[in-house]
């Protein structure tokens, strides 16, 4: 890989998130109503002046791109401005926030590769048998369910029903790590169904594609141990896609746990998010989307590198 490779993807990754930002920037203002809007619903009546007043101190009251550059030439000194309900700087809620949503993200992460590797190497090694019948339900049921209904449940069953983990709440690590994992079960679990899912369906048809190949067909002439077959041969060409879909189901775990984060009371970027949108706090919203556009184009650099650890012919020049 070399240095001209990364310049590029770096560069792509650069203006991929001013698109972002660009559209973030535009639809948040096209929607009813601003944050002097909500204020005013939450005070009371205020005059016409009161409110031009604010406007003005929120910086409202100046054209549409006039407020972009300020907001952008802060943006490019690492300032992502300050919150207009709370007065605090959004990059410091951020960093508070962003470890509850990369640890739920990664849990849920966690949880479905464990479950969709194994499951999707015995569908594929059982094709058409029961266990490929079970796999494809499981695929069929986790595809179908979306995550807030699959939370809302969790939370009536091993809540409320058993009393097994807490409903809501967030623990942080550093004041006690079992409360923390007991706390974020149900959430990355509810996240994770979904992605499970998905990854199961690839290994299967990745796994049943490669087993289908020439050199695993000669693999098994020379008298090879199937597990041998399977496992050092087969499975290092199967997780190209796997490694893929990983790439491209982050960005859809950090959408889902804003959802999830909402139901369950985390205190995490996607909650961070959402109350922005509700109280049309136009620094906050642009800042956590921004954050999570990043976040998912750098997730998709690594997938890249990846690919060259994984298929050393893969060579980006």
């Amino acid at each position: 890989m070399s240095p001209s490779w990364f310049a590029r993807r770096l560069l792509l990754a650069l203006f991929a998130a001013f698109g972002v930002v660009v559209l973030v920037f535009t639809l948040i203002r096209l929607v009813p109503g601003d944050v002097v809007t909500q204020l005013i619903g939450i005070e009371g009546n205020v005059s016409a002046e009161g409110q031009a007043e604010l406007r003005r101190l929120f910086g409202l009251d100046r054209p549409l791109p006039v407020q972009f550059a300020a907001w952008f030439g802060d943006l490019v000194r690492g300032d992502l401005g300050t919150s207009l309900r709370t007065d605090r700087p959004v990059l410091q809620d951020l960093l508070l926030r962003f470890p509850v949503t990369l640890q739920l993200t990664l849990m849920a992460m966690l949880f479905a590769l464990v479950v969709a590797v194994p499951l999707g190497v015995v569908a594929a090694r059982a094709r058409g048998k029961f266990a490929d019948f079970a796999s494809s339900t499981f695929v069929l049921i986790g595809l179908a369910a979306p995550e807030f209904w699959l939370a809302i449940l969790f939370i009536l069953l091993f809540s409320v029903q058993w009393g097994v983990f807490p409903p809501s709440g967030f623990v942080p690590i550093t004041e006690s790590l079992g409360s923390n994992l007991w706390h974020m079960f149900m959430p990355a679990l509810a996240l994770s169904l979904s992605f499970a899912a998905a990854i199961t369906r690839i290994v299967r048809s990745s796994l049943l594609e490669v087993l289908s190949l020439d050199y695993v067909r000669t693999a098994r002439a020379k008298g090879l141990a199937e597990r041998r077959v399977l496992y050092r041969h087969a499975m290092r060409n199967a997780l190209i896609p796997v490694v893929t879909v990983i790439g491209l189901q982050f960005g859809n775990l950090l959408g889902g746990a804003v959802i999830v984060e909402q139901i369950f009371g985390l205190p995490g970027i996607g909650r961070f998010a959402l109350e922005g949108i509700n109280l049309r706090d136009y620094p906050v919203v642009q800042g956590a989307v921004l954050w999570i556009a990043v976040s998912f184009v750098l997730v998709n650099v690594v997938v890249d590198v990846l690919y060259a650890l994984i298929d050393r012919r893969v060579v980006y020049s």
